[in-house]
């Protein structure tokens, strides 16, 4: 799932990250949302495998409600957050985050962030609860 209640940064997403982020992993399906209320619906439902939030969406952005995920659903799904500065990183750390982007998004690191996050998903303990990728 990707969050932003921007069209055009949701496509940068969907873009960069691209269809296959990696040679070794199956074609990405994205469901995109433009609202809180969606997001948190799907992940309540057990229906998003991956989620990508921009940090700053509004009227919510997507590092609070990252936190927000992680904090209610019991069995979350692993979290990419996007920000605008490097300098932001650290609020990626805050919002326990699996993961994060920097824009302007490069299609290497994007896809490569991504990929390892799936990769953890297919190999991990399946509890959503990976160390902070930095990138």
């Amino acid at each position: 799932m990707v969050y932003s209640h921007r069209p055009e940064v949701r496509e940068a997403v969907v873009t960069a990250v691209g269809r296959r982020p990696a040679p070794d992993l199956g074609r990405v399906r994205y469901v995109e949302a433009s609202g809180v209320a969606e997001v948190l619906a799907a992940c309540d439902a057990g229906e998003v495998d991956l989620a990508i939030l921009d940090g700053e969406a509004q009227p919510t952005g997507g590092l609070g409600l990252a936190r927000q995920l992680k904090d209610e659903i019991a069995d979350c799904p692993p979290i990419v957050v996007s920000v605008r500065r490097a300098d932001d990183r650290w609020l990626a750390t805050w919002s326990r985050a699996d993961a994060v982007l920097v824009h302007p998004l490069d299609p290497l690191t994007a896809a490569e962030t991504v990929a390892e996050v799936l990769r953890g998903l297919e190999g991990g303990n399946g509890t959503g609860d990976s160390a902070p990728v930095r990138r």
